[in-house]
Order: structure tokens, then C-alpha cells, then sequence
């Protein structure tokens, strides 16, 4: 049996062999079919890529169906329950887990980079105290840019670890200033002896007391919780990080356009959605009345779903569990009760079974950051710091990609064929 798909055009009645590789056919293939000898050739319609690879990874496996997510093979039980965040970005950079020294090593060099040039302080005062923090953030990481013109050697393998380096560093460092500047508080320089986690919470909630020290399980949750989000596969903002490094511009102003991708309220304001919809349901005994409004098609039901899972979100259980744990430092939050009742029923009744509606990563996550002090206007910048370590790991895979070539799609063109202007135009 030969790895070859047969087709036959029935317009002309040609039969072609296309060659099938790794369970795929390259679209090229298909421009061999044609009806006139100087057409373009049949090209594969996909809006949305419902069902296009555009590229190959070894990152991260995802597999929808059996509800299975891996970093490098490695599954996101495990690296939840037994690394940490860093150790995760090692795992993304470079393949395999750091030993203990590496891992210190790795340490020291993130955090050697956790410091903002004082100009881009002023830059972030700029804005007004009411600015979105995640146009602060897309903003600020965009010019970092001109900081760094280093960065445009993108060939160059170890500069672009250099400016991945800087990147991990200095993200949650941009993401508590433009927290401290929207309240008017004075930036916190980081404390490079806490870890990632509790660094962030410092420069985020650190007052007058000499030094800050975030609840060891809080900061345990939030290095979980970004754990989850550090990739996951080819979503709409990575995708985005791709097309535009594939013009070979720099990591930074990349990482700022797949920060403004995962801005969009479809990608990375769901969980935000979620804390809506948790307080407009209000209290546990009026689910039931919420579910039969979204079975009706009135309203959507929110945290439910998703675009390549097909099963329970792996991540969701992770989530979930962590909650509990939070919610014993900080004190139960009483929309758990709601959305544990809205899980409960939506698992046990047929509509959202039948259509694959199970709970998705963002369905507890708004509760955890809520609970932790984080402001929703926040949300989506705490998931733009550790999806940051996914982008670039997709960027610097890219860079070495030996079929690299810049992205342009083509498109099926439905409009006007040649006319002419008019003789009385503008007349």
C-alpha cells in the first residue's frame, strides 16, 4: 500500500497522485490540477484553518479528542503537580527539563532581566491612569524594541535567546507597572531573591512594609496557573507571533503583535467572560433557569467548549483543584458554588454532552485571580506573561525551521473581473 491519496478531477476527467507525508498532503500538490494549462491551479479553502497545519512543531501536543496536552512529550499533570514555571520555559526553549544546576543557572539568568530601562518607565507614565493594561503592555513590550536593536539579528541563535531571556524577564515586570500606574502607586523595582511568581506579586501589591512576601500558596497557584497557559499549540495568537516573525522582524514587537491577537475577547478575554456571567447568574438556585436560557438559544453559556477540545480541557481539572487551594488562603469565593453548580448540571445533561460542551481553562481561572486581588481588566495581561514563553519558543522553532518561509495565504477572489471607470465619473 503506497502513502499516496488518488484523486480525479471530473471536470476533466485527469487522475493525480498526491503523496502523503507524516498523515498529511502538502497543499502545494494540489496546483498540479488544473483545467486550462495557464490556470493558477486548485488551491484548499479553509476559513479560519478548521483543518490546515501551516507548520511543523515538536512544542506541544494537543490532541482535542482524548483531551490530552504535552509540553515536549511531557504530560501537563505532571508538570503542573511537579515543576515550575521556569523549569517549563527551559522545557519550551530547549527540549528537555534542566537538572538542578541548570535550572538554578536558568534562574539567575531570567532574573538578570527582570529590570525595566528608567525611559520605559517614564513611557508607561505616559499613559492615563484609565488605560486597558493590556494596551499598556502591548505597548511597552513593542518598544522595547528600540531599547534593544540587537534583537534584529534574528539568525543569530544566541542573540535570539538573549532577547527571549529578556522577554521572561522583564514581561511581569511591564505587567505590575502598568497595574501600579492605573492605581497611581509608586513602581516597585523587582526583588530578584523571590521567585518568578512571588516577584510579580511583589512589584504588584507591595506597599510600605520593608519586604513583601506573597502566601507561599498563592504564589504556587499563580506559577500553576501559568504553567497551563505557557503554550498551546497553533492558537490564533501564536499563529500571529509566526506570520509576523516570518517576515523576520523582532522578538519584541512579534511578542506585541500576539499580545494584540490574544487581546480580542474571542482568544484571551474568556475567563473574564466567565466572572460575568457567574455574577449575572448570582446565586446557585438560579443555574437551572440560566441553563434553559442557553439550551434556548438566548444566551451563551460562557467557560464551555472549545475550538480543538473535544473532551474535558485537561487543564480545567488542574484549574479547578487549584481553586480549593487558593480559596483556603483567601476565603471561599461564593460564585465557586455557582459555577460548580453550572458544571455539574451542564456535565449531566445531554445538550451540552451531545455537543461536546465541557468546562475549559478559563471556566476558574477568573475566580483565582479574582480571589488573589488581581483586577479583571487584568486578566488577559496575566495571560499574556507566561503565554509569552510559548510565543517565543514558537518563534526561535521557526528560526531553524529548514522550510522557513514568510507566511502569505491566498485567497478565493469572488469580486468584479475587469471593468472600466465610467466615461461620466465624477462628472
Amino acid at each position: 500500500m503506497s502513502d499516496t491519496l488518488s484523486i480525479k478531477d471530473n471536470r476533466t476527467g485527469k487522475e493525480y497522485e498526491i503523496d502523503i507525508v507524516d498523515g498529511n498532503i502538502s497543499a502545494t500538490q494540489l496546483r498540479q490540477i488544473k483545467v486550462q494549462a495557464d490556470d493558477f491551479g486548485m488551491m484548499s479553502y479553509d476559513p479560519g484553518y478548521l483543518n490546515t497545519a501551516s507548520c511543523t512543531s515538536r512544542i506541544t501536543d494537543l490532541d482535542g479528542a482524548k483531551g490530552i496536552l504535552r509540553y515536549r512529550g511531557y504530560p501537563i499533570e505532571q508538570l503542573a503537580e511537579r515543576s515550575t514555571f521556569l523549569d517549563v520555559v527551559y522545557l519550551l526553549f530547549n527540549g528537555e527539563l534542566p537538572n538542578a544546576q541548570q535550572s538554578t543557572d536558568w534562574e539567575q539568568r531570567i532574573t538578570h532581566h527582570t529590570m525595566l530601562h528608567e525611559k520605559t518607565k517614564r513611557l508607561m507614565g505616559g499613559f492615563n491612569y484609565d488605560a486597558h493594561p493590556m494596551g499598556v503592555f502591548i505597548s511597552t513590550v513593542a518598544a522595547l524594541s528600540t531599547f534593544y536593536p540587537d534583537a534584529k539579528d534574528v539568525n543569530d541563535p544566541e542573540t535570539r535567546m538573549l532577547q527571549a531571556c529578556r522577554l521572561i524577564g522583564k514581561t511581569p515586570t511591564i505587567a505590575s507597572y502598568a497595574y501600579r500606574n492605573s492605581r497611581g502607586l509608586p513602581y516597585i523595582y523587582p526583588d530578584n531573591e523571590l521567585s518568578y511568581t512571588g516577584n510579580f506579586l511583589n512589584m504588584m501589591y507591595r506597599m510600605v512594609e520593608p519586604r513583601y512576601q506573597a502566601h507561599p500558596a498563592l504564589e504556587r497557584a499563580l506559577d500553576v496557573l501559568f504553567i497551563l497557559h505557557a503554550d498551546h499549540e497553533q492558537n490564533c495568537s501564536t499563529s500571529a507571533m509566526r506570520n509576523i516573525a516570518s517576515s523576520k522582524a523582532d522578538p519584541f514587537v512579534s511578542v506585541a503583535g500576539a499580545a494584540a491577537a490574544l487581546y480580542g475577547p474571542s482568544h484571551g478575554g474568556a475567563n473574564e467572560a466567565v466572572l460575568n456571567m457567574l455574577r449575572e447568574i448570582g446565586t446557585k438556585d438560579k443555574v437551572a433557569d440560566y441553563v434553559k436560557r442557553c439550551k434556548s438559544g438566548e444566551i451563551r453559556l460562557m467557560g464551555f467548549g472549545h475550538r480543538v477540545y473535544k473532551n474535558y480541557d485537561p487543564r480545567a481539572r488542574i484549574v479547578k483543584q487549584t481553586a480549593d487551594e487558593v480559596f483556603e488562603v483567601t476565603g471561599r469565593n461564593p460564585l465557586i458554588d455557582v459555577a460548580m453548580e453550572l458544571e455539574r448540571i451542564a456535565l449531566e445533561d445531554e445538550y451540552f454532552v451531545s455537543r461536546n460542551l465541557y468546562p475549559n481553562v478559563d471556566f476558574y481561572s477568573g475566580l483565582i485571580y479574582e480571589a488573589m486581588g488581581f483586577p479583571m481588566e487584568a486578566f488577559t495581561v496575566l495571560f499574556a506573561i507566561p503565554r509569552t514563553a510559548g510565543w517565543l519558543a514558537q518563534w526561535m522553532e521557526l528560526m531553524e525551521d529548514p522550510e522557513f518561509r514568510i507566511t502569505r495565504p491566498r485567497q478565493n477572489y469572488q469580486g468584479y473581473g475587469e471593468r472600466n471607470i465610467p466615461n461620466d465619473y465624477r462628472a
